[in-house]
């Protein structure tokens, strides 16, 4: 077994870094991990700030989804050794009492370290009764799945404040002209503005911008229309003669975008409700997409489509961040903490998975030993028997994530 293996397989079974702060020699690379960070961080702030402020948003989910494990560990009476934000050198670290803190160069994560979290991991025999594997099967659950139970609780935060301070994406009842008619359009010619309200087509009130497609298309080309509209508070009546519809010569073209949902205020109890619904719904879009994200050819023909599409294409932080900043621009802050709060939700049932090195792993394997034990006799499982598999899956998401990453950055979301 080489150093490489033996090292990462006695990271694997203890759930963290094996080494303390005194047997870690020093790193000659942790100065320019910190420069190179500082420059990332830089540069994103003068490229799109909004990309900035979600990446901040995302690094403060990551520490309290660690947080979660560490306190609900602490309060059940285990003994936590290290809590450290990123992977790889340690950049920065403090040791208090018997908890070991700090920041490593790899910003990909993070971990919190509980002694004896599986039968390979060695601990001190006086130690052993605040051991992750001597709790109880209620306990241990509690533990391993705070991190994705605090991922919800930041979407349900996020969402309630959002609703109850912004509003909630809905339909308006109105529709609203958002971009300038298109030159030469039978709507520029008629002298249609970005801000008009497009009341009723030929008498028929319009609520939704399907109402104004269907309206619109319904008719021939060269049919005269009568449109409604209002603009500053003044109502007035216009009349266009349709073009023929670029996709479809049969039907009738305005050529004018339009929009008929908004941000609608809502009450705290309506936020809370439509919160908890919005979260749910999100919950399982994520898992229904889980089986094609573990899909290798998934990734494979994204890599081989010239215009991959971006609905199930693998993609890594860099792509979230390209969607938060443009959420960011269009939006503004509600944008962002809207894409934050979905991104929550997905990483939560994400981390569930039940492989490891997913905490929804630990849970299976905790599950598992439960449903063996008899008698008043624990059945504890052999992780030694499992690293392999963890191995391949570990494997299959960098491979993932590389595709993620060249796919992120040669198709940019937007």
């Amino acid at each position: 077994m080489s150093d490489v293996y033996r090292k990462f397989r006695g990271q694997m079974a203890a759930g963290g870094d094996t080494q303390d702060l005194a047997e870690e020699s020093s790193n000659k690379n942790s100065a320019l991990s910190v420069v190179l960070l500082a420059v990332f961080f830089v540069w994103l702030g003068m490229n799109n700030p909004w990309m900035l402020v979600f990446v901040i948003g995302l690094i403060i989910s990551i520490f309290l989804h660690e947080f979660g494990h560490y306190w609900t560990a602490r309060k059940t009476g285990m003994k936590v050794t290290q809590f450290y934000m990123g992977f790889g050198p340690r950049l920065w670290s403090r040791k208090r009492g018997e908890l070991e803190y700090g920041v490593r160069a790899i910003p990909l994560g993070a971990f919190v370290r509980i002694i004896g979290m599986s039968n390979l991991d060695d601990c001190d025999p006086a130690d052993e009764d605040r051991s992750y594997r001597s709790k109880s099967y209620p306990r241990r659950l509690l533990v391993i799945t705070a991190g994705s139970l605090m991922h919800m609780v930041i979407a349900l935060t996020l969402f309630i404040g959002v609703y109850a301070a912004a509003g909630r994406l809905g339909e308006t009842g109105s529709v609203r002209i958002v971009y300038a008619p298109v030159s030469g359009s039978p709507a520029a010619e008629i002298g249609l503005r970005e801000g008009d309200v497009i009341a009723a087509i030929n008498g028929q009130v319009l609520k939704s911008r399907d109402d104004l497609v269907t309206a619109i298309t319904s008719n021939a080309p060269g049919e005269v229309i009568a449109i409604d509209i209002e603009r500053d508070g003044v109502q007035q009546t216009l009349e266009a003669t349709l073009d023929a519809n670029p996709t479809d010569a049969t039907r009738g073209y305005l050529g004018v975008g339009t929009e008929s949902v908004d941000y609608i205020k809502q009450s705290v109890p309506s936020a809370f409700v439509y919160a908890v619904r919005d979260s749910a719904q999100a919950i399982v879009g994520s898992v229904q997409a889980l089986p094609q994200i573990f899909n290798p050819a998934n990734a494979i023909n994204s890599l081989r489509d010239t215009a991959a599409d971006p609905a199930t294409r693998p993609s890594t932080i860099v792509g979230a961040s390209q969607v938060g900043g443009e959420a960011g621009e269009r939006d503004g802050l509600k944008g962002v903490l809207m894409m934050l709060a979905y991104v929550n939700v997905f990483v939560g049932v994400f981390n569930m998975f039940p492989s490891l090195p997913f905490d929804g792993g630990h849970a299976a394997v905790a599950t598992y030993e439960r449903l063996r034990s008899r008698n008043g006799v624990r059945y504890q499982a052999d992780f030694g028997k499992m690293i392999p598999l963890a191995t391949a899956v570990i494997a299959l998401l960098i491979v993932i994530t590389f595709a993620g990453l060249y796919l992120d950055i040669t198709q940019p979301f937007g």
